[in-house]
């Protein structure tokens, strides 16, 4: 399928690396305005690459787990561009432990930077996106979010809550043509899974049908097709990209 993509302002968090990136220049292919926002210099990369491509971006530092600093990028962003009509919530990290043992910071740095992060841009950009009558709101969840795993309470809790934010989205703003869904990777090929042993590389593969790692490309690709004019009827909805893992 030929995909219809009229040139707007998209912003992906957690950008400087892996899915985000992918997803960023998977964008700025489309002849999208990329603002790559990430909390390290890695989403300035990005953006220079995409740029040296003779693609349209910019990068913002910010520390997406702090409402205060996400405001003020938002009233910036908004300033700037007049309004983003694609945003692509990514951001996310792992602290990983069982609950018994999980602290109280664990749980919280999780929850907000995955989730809470989330409710601070939808909040901060979606009034101008109102006015403009289109948007795509994209959050990217994870199969964990759709059937728990030992040791990731706090992820797990967080990217389940993306999907009930995800379908309340989609309900309040419905009627203003903006979709709200989210993307369920499994277990992608990045330098977090990188890191895994062989033996438990090997252990997860056995829970996989398609037996294969999914690739950022993957995932980039069904962002691009929600983010498509021909993603336009689609709402409320969690596609989980994961080989089979969540059948």
């Amino acid at each position: 399928m030929h995909l219809t993509h009229t040139p707007r302002v998209a912003l992906v968090t957690g950008a400087g690396r892996g899915i985000g990136k992918a997803i960023a220049e998977r964008l700025a292919a489309h002849g999208h305005t990329v603002l790559c926002v990430a909390k390290s210099d890695s989403c300035v990369a990005v953006a220079n690459d995409i740029l040296a491509k003779g693609g349209k971006a910019k990068a913002y530092k910010v520390d997406v787990s702090d409402p205060v600093a996400v405001a003020a990028a938002c009233e910036q962003i908004n300033a700037e561009y007049g309004a983003v009509e694609i945003l692509v919530n990514n951001a996310g990290i792992t602290r990983d432990k069982l609950v018994m043992a999980m602290s109280d910071q664990e749980w919280n740095e999780v929850i907000s930077t995955n989730l809470s992060s989330a409710f601070y841009w939808v909040k901060g950009l979606v009034r101008p996106m109102t006015k403009k009558r289109w948007g795509r709101i994209i959050s990217i969840s994870s199969v964990t979010g759709v059937q728990g795993n030992a040791g990731q309470a706090n992820y797990a809790a967080a990217k389940a809550g993306l999907h009930g934010l995800t379908m309340t989205l989609a309900r309040e703003l419905a009627g203003r043509t903006i979709t709200a869904n989210a993307v369920a990777p499994g277990f992608i090929t990045t330098d977090m899974t990188e890191v895994l042993p062989e033996e438990v590389k090997a252990k997860i593969l056995e829970h996989i049908p398609l037996k294969r790692f999914g690739t950022v490309t993957d995932i980039a690709a069904m962002v691009d097709y929600l983010a498509s004019e021909e993603g336009g009827y689609i709402t409320g909805q969690v596609f989980s990209v994961d080989g089979g893992m969540a059948i």
